[in-house]
C-alpha cells in the first residue's frame, strides 16, 4: 500500500471482492481500518497492493512447512494465518496494540505478541524461520532488527524478507515517497545489510508485473500504479473501470524473477544463518 485511500473509497467498498480462501472470511466488523501503513484484504481499491503482498507469501510458503515461524511485523494477520496452514507453530509480533488484538481475535492459530522489532521478545535460537514482508522499510534501525533476527534463528534457519525496491518505488529520490517508510533499499543495499548481520544471501529475486498487468500499464498510459495513486490523492470517487481492473488482479498476475532485479517492484530475499564453524 502506498497511501491511505480510506478517505476516497466510495460507500460499500469494504465488501468482499472475489478472492482466494485467505480473504474469503473478511467482513466489515472484523476489518482493521485502512490507514496506509498496512494492506488490508477484502477492499476492492486495495486489491492490487494486497495481491502484490500475497504473491510473496504464496511463493515462499513451502519454506515454512513444519517449522516454528516468527512473523516479525504481522500487520493485519492474514499472512501469519496463511503460514499457520503449513507451519508447526506461528508466533506473530507487532508493536501496534490494535493490530495485536485484531489478530488474536481473528486468527486464533497465531501466537500473537506485542513487542518491539528492535528487541525481539524471543529466546536465542528459538525459531527456524523469520518472515518479514513489507516491514523493514518502516524501521528506524534496520541493522539492529536484522541482528535480532539472526539471534533468534536456529543454525541453518532462514529469514524470508521482502521490501519495496527503492529504485522503482521512489525513483530519483533520497527520501521515500511513502510517509510511513523510513528508509527504502535497492538489492545491493539489502544484501549488504543482511551480510553485515551475519546472514548468507541464498536468493535475491524480485516481484514483477506479468502479462496482464503489463497490459494494464499500457491501458493506463504507462503505469497502472500511477493511475491508482492519482485517484487516491485526488480525493474523488474512482472510475468504475479502474475499480474493476484493480479488483480483478490476482496473485497469478505477478511474477518472481531474479533477472533484471533493479527493475523489480519489490525485492524478495532468502537469507540463511549458517551454523558456526
Amino acid at each position: 500500500m502506498i497511501w491511505s485511500t480510506e478517505s476516497v473509497l466510495p460507500a460499500g467498498t469494504a465488501n468482499v471482492v472475489p478472492v482466494s480462501d485467505s480473504t474469503a472470511r473478511v467482513d466489515d466488523a472484523q476489518q482493521l481500518p485502512l490507514t496506509g501503513e498496512r494492506t488490508v484484504p477484502g477492499i476492492s481499491e486495495e486489491n492490487y497492493w494486497f495481491r502484490r503482498h500475497e504473491v510473496v507469501y504464496r511463493a515462499l510458503l513451502h519454506r515454512c512447512s513444519g517449522r516454528t515461524v516468527l512473523e516479525a511485523g504481522a500487520g493485519e494477520g492474514y499472512g501469519a494465518d496463511m503460514i499457520a496452514d503449513v507451519a508447526e507453530k506461528v508466533v506473530g509480533l507487532d508493536y501496534d496494540e490494535t493490530a495485536v488484538a485484531h489478530i488474536r481475535a481473528r486468527y486464533p492459530r497465531v501466537d500473537m505478541r506485542l513487542g518491539n522489532l528492535a528487541e525481539l521478545p524471543l529466546d536465542d535460537e528459538s525459531v527456524q524461520t523469520v518472515v518479514n514482508f513489507q516491514v523493514i522499510e518502516h524501521l528506524w534501525d534496520q541493522a539492529q532488527f536484522l541482528r535480532e533476527c539472526h539471534r533468534v534463528l536456529t543454525p541453518g534457519g532462514e529469514l524470508l524478507i521482502s521490501t519495496p525496491n527503492r529504485i522503482t518505488f521512489s525513483p530519483g529520490r533520497d527520501t521515500p515517497l511513502n510517509p510511513f517508510h523510513t528508509r527504502e533499499l535497492n538489492a545491493v543495499e539489502l544484501s549488504e545489510l543482511l551480510v553485515d548481520a551475519g546472514f548468507r544471501v541464498e536468493l535475491m529475486t524480485g516481484v514483477h508485473h506479468g502479462p496482464a498487468l503489463r497490459a494494464l500499464d499500457d491501458k493506463y498510459g504507462g503505469s497502472f500504479i500511477d493511475a491508482q495513486i492519482e485517484r487516491a490523492l485526488a480525493g474523488e470517487a474512482w472510475p468504475d473501470q479502474l475499480t474493476a481492473d484493480v479488483a480483478a488482479v490476482t496473485v497469478d498476475d505477478f511474477a518472481l524473477e531474479s533477472e533484471n532485479i533493479d527493475a523489480s517492484l519489490d525485492l524478495v530475499a532468502i537469507a540463511v544463518k549458517d551454523p558456526a564453524r
